[in-house]
């Protein structure tokens, strides 16, 4: 029988950074971009480069919690200390429904609902 589907995870990823200039943000985000488009295949569904007055960071959307533990271990929390001098802060949220306007669907754990016309 097939494990059901629990839902998506996002962790959205924030370091307590001043604001870059829209250069500078663009130029870090397409430096790293390689690195998350390899990650498709561990999970990875998308990622959001976060640039404003309350920090810098990302928004990761996940398979499921699982890969985005792979992902984001102690090693990893390190690594990003020493790349921006400060260390990142984590919050984790698992997501049942999802609102997806390209597609014009709903979705509630990755199956669409029925929409009333």
């Amino acid at each position: 029988m097939a494990k059901p589907f629990m839902g998506n995870c996002i962790v959205v990823v924030h370091f307590d950074l001043p604001k870059r200039t829209e250069e500078q943000a663009v130029k870090g985000a397409t430096s790293t971009a390689p690195i998350y488009r390899g990650l498709a295949a561990k999970g990875l569904i998308r990622k959001d480069y976060l640039n404003g007055d309350a920090g810098t960071g990302g928004v990761y959307l996940w398979e499921t919690r699982a890969s985005a533990e792979a992902w984001f271990t102690e090693d990893r929390m390190v690594e990003l200390t020493q790349r921006f001098g400060v260390r990142p802060r984590l919050s984790w949220y698992d997501t049942h429904v999802t609102v997806d306007n390209l597609k014009g669907e709903t979705r509630v754990n990755g199956e669409a609902l029925a929409e009333a016309g």
